[in-house]
């Protein structure tokens, strides 16, 4: 298995992907998720490879209606689902869960999101694509943004997919340092130890929430964990020594303290 990546993806996914035995091919960061692609197109090609084509291949999204989507349909068959919250990477579950809900519960809300930095379906612009589907070139709207895994600088075909059939109803923008907000909310108030993209899409469950009727069910998934970003602005400000709350428990009993730091 052969994985290309730009070198902007957290230092964690790469040796997470290699434990697993794969390799992880980096590409520049300036060519951004477009190059990504492109460079696996190229390997492909040259060696006779099988690309996956996550980005174009329907297979992804009926693998979501029927895995994803109908573990959603079950979960509520006795009860109302009001809103789904998503973003999209792929565009896979976005699409894939839209269609089963659209026909399953059409009474279901569906919200899709995107970072204010880059909205990219907000901004209503084209997409350029090569013949396949896949992009041709960063869009217009693109600025880069620390919600890894979510709206790469290209909409997916599958997330065009989405949005030609109608399956959201409202497209909410939310800012980066919002969901790593969120996201450290999470862990520390609920022991759920989600990523940025996970913080984001609660992070536009909790807009959807202000608004929404009492007594309102509103779905958002978390998929990710938050030991992939160990490396990124997620833990920015989280320290690896003890600081001065933590310093002044350890000095409250006399013994088994750490010596002071020397030059």
């Amino acid at each position: 298995c052969v994985i290309t990546m730009a070198e902007t993806f957290s230092i964690e996914r790469r040796k997470i992907m290699r434990m697993l035995g794969a390799k992880v091919i980096l590409t520049p960061a300036a060519e951004k998720g477009t190059g990504m692609v492109k460079k696996a197109r190229e390997l492909a090609a040259a060696h006779g490879w099988f690309m996956t084509r996550q980005f174009e291949n329907e297979a992804n999204t009926r693998y979501h209606a029927a895995t994803t989507g109908g573990e959603i349909v079950g979960a509520f068959a006795r009860k109302r689902l009001d809103y789904f919250v998503t973003g999209y990477g792929t565009g896979g579950t976005f699409t894939g869960v839209g269609k089963v809900l659209r026909e399953a519960m059409p009474e279901t809300k569906i919200i899709l999101s995107e970072p204010s930095g880059a909205p990219l379906l907000t901004s209503g612009d084209s997409q350029p694509r090569e013949d396949d589907g896949s992009p041709a070139a960063t869009h217009s709207a693109f600025n880069p943004h620390p919600i890894q895994g979510w709206t790469p600088d290209f909409i997916p075909a599958l997330t065009e997919m989405g949005r030609a059939e109608k399956l959201y109803d409202d497209l909410l923008l939310v800012d980066p340092p919002e969901a790593i907000k969120t996201s450290h909310l999470l862990a520390q108030k609920e022991g759920i130890f989600t990523g940025i993209s996970g913080g984001a899409s609660f992070a536009v469950a909790l807009q959807v929430a202000e608004k929404a009727p009492k007594g309102s069910n509103i779905l958002a998934m978390l998929p990710d964990t938050a030991e992939r970003y160990l490396s990124t602005p997620l833990f920015a400000d989280i320290g690896a020594d003890m600081n001065e709350d933590e310093l002044k428990i350890s000095e409250s009993t006399p013994n088994h303290q750490m010596l002071p730091k020397t030059e």
